[in-house]
């Protein structure tokens, strides 16, 4: 049964992934007509909330964009930080909708922050017991240790799960804040603004895709320790 979960998360996956590269490739390809780049877009929209210390760097890689508020920078692909599209100002917008929330001292950002590290270790620890079950599984069978394995295993998964649902309204939030603002400011035209909120909409549907994932998983363990216990 968990192999079909993984697969069916993999496929959706799969498919959202290559839809969002897909409306990226197209709207980059449409230069805004406000003509800033999306590093410009970034220090504009920081400027504006008055936020100070928060460095707009490029980074290797493509969809690598992200904020990190250990460091207060806004990192962004070199496409984005270069580019003058529908799709940069989007990004750009959207990752310094990040440092607003961080400003602005948002719940769930906050949430998501003090769960990172348990985040981590629970990733840790579910791929050793994984590698246990999968190596160790011949001789684990009737054995007495089997609940108490998935009880950690549920309580890893609790975890993941809770981190992939709180990430869902601060990137929702991020999105918001980021459509308003370049609307608002008239950095994208009527139709360039339509292009952003659709590659944001499919950028969103990747969190949407690992919280269900991470939310199957969860209740497949917990069917299987209720299961031994009848």
């Amino acid at each position: 049964m968990i192999i079909v979960i993984s697969l069916i998360t993999l496929a959706i996956s799969w498919f959202v992934s290559r839809r969002l590269k897909s409306k990226f490739e197209e709207y980059s390809k449409i230069p805004l007509q406000s003509g800033l780049t999306g590093k410009q877009i970034a220090e504009k929209m920081l400027a504006y909330y008055n936020i100070r210390g928060v460095n707009v760097v490029s980074v290797e890689g493509r969809l690598t964009d992200h904020y990190n508020p250990a460091d207060r920078t806004v990192n962004l692909s070199h496409d984005v930080y270069y580019g003058n599209s529908a799709a940069s100002a989007a990004v750009a917008a959207h990752e310094c909708g990040h440092a607003v929330q961080h400003a602005k001292a948002y719940t769930w950002l906050h949430l998501r922050s003090v769960m990172v590290p348990f985040q981590n270790v629970s990733a840790k620890v579910l791929n050793v017991l994984m590698m246990v079950l999968i190596f160790g599984g011949m001789f684990l069978v009737g054995n007495s240790s089997i609940p108490y394995i998935l009880e950690i295993i549920i309580a890893c998964n609790l975890v993941l799960t809770l981190f992939a649902l709180i990430t869902l309204p601060v990137e929702f939030d991020a999105s918001k804040r980021a459509l308003a603002w370049i609307d608002q400011q008239g950095v994208v035209t009527t139709s360039e603004h339509a292009m952003a909120k659709d590659a944001l909409k499919w950028a969103a549907l990747t969190y949407v895709v690992v919280a269900l994932g991470a939310l199957a998983q969860l209740l497949y363990y917990v069917s299987l320790l209720l299961g031994r216990r009848d």
